[in-house]
């Protein structure tokens, strides 16, 4: 006998609380919102999110897993839809400058809970000597050349609304795992639409450039600030623009 899923079925007044929000989540499944193999957020986080009772969750996602579109393990529940993982846009990778893994590149990442600085804290509405999440990154070629150092400052607003970057409030310093690396997709699965806005500026007396990049969501609260610094003489930045057909 075939089995059903919630979109085998119209959506009806008639139906479920526990069917809508098993629909919902197959539509996050589905458009790459959750990818293939991304564990799901918990069932407080998703009771939350969706206004409804934790047991409506586990009843939403046991019709789900009986569908096989999610499975549970020890670690939590996570996405077996097929398909591709969403990739994110090149212009938006974190921190910005960030290089690809290279076994010749020497990578350090660490995060701290202390005040930002000054401009930081001005673009991101914090009061002075505040403090918040820092992320510092620093790269450079195995020669030493090629230097890039990224200082990133993120506002009340996305530790309130990004579980996954609050949790870093009690893991500051933990030099081990502060990459950071998918915490625009995490501010996407938060329900955050990134808005972004780069300014590029040489420093003065030297061979660098500082690029500052601001990123807010669809309310326009500032979500964190970068500044990075770039060797211009023995390193550069590629940009990448994607414009739509005219039509």
């Amino acid at each position: 006998m075939a089995r059903t899923t919630p979109h085998d079925r119209p959506l009806t007044t008639a139906q479920p609380l526990y069917w809508r929000v098993a629909t919902e989540l197959l539509d996050e499944l589905r458009d790459g919102t959750i990818p293939p193999g991304e564990r799901l957020p918990g069932e407080r986080r998703l009771a939350e999110n969706f206004g409804v009772s934790r047991e409506t969750v586990r009843q939403a996602l046991e019709v789900l897993r009986h569908s096989g579109l999610v499975a549970t393990d020890r670690r939590g529940s996570h996405a077996t839809l097929s398909g591709p993982p969403v990739e994110t846009a090149t212009s938006l990778t974190f921190p910005i400058g960030a290089r690809a893994t290279n076994p010749g590149a020497v990578d350090l990442a660490t995060v701290a809970w202390e005040a930002p600085p000054p401009e930081h804290a001005e673009a991101l509405g914090l009061a002075p000597h505040c403090p918040t999440l820092i992320h510092r990154y620093e790269s450079a070629g195995a020669d030493g050349r090629g230097r890039r150092t990224a200082v990133t400052s993120f506002s009340a607003v996305a530790l309130a609304e990004v579980a996954e970057l609050a949790r870093y409030r009690d893991r500051a310093h933990d030099t081990g795992s502060a990459q950071l690396r998918r915490a625009y997709d995490w501010m996407r699965r938060a329900g955050l639409t990134l808005h972004h806005r780069d300014a590029i500026t040489r420093l003065p007396g030297a061979p660098s450039v500082r690029v500052t990049r601001r990123v807010h969501d669809q309310h326009a609260r500032p979500l964190e600030i970068t500044d990075l610094v770039v060797d211009a003489q023995q390193d550069a930045l590629v940009y990448e623009f994607t414009l739509p057909a005219a039509g």
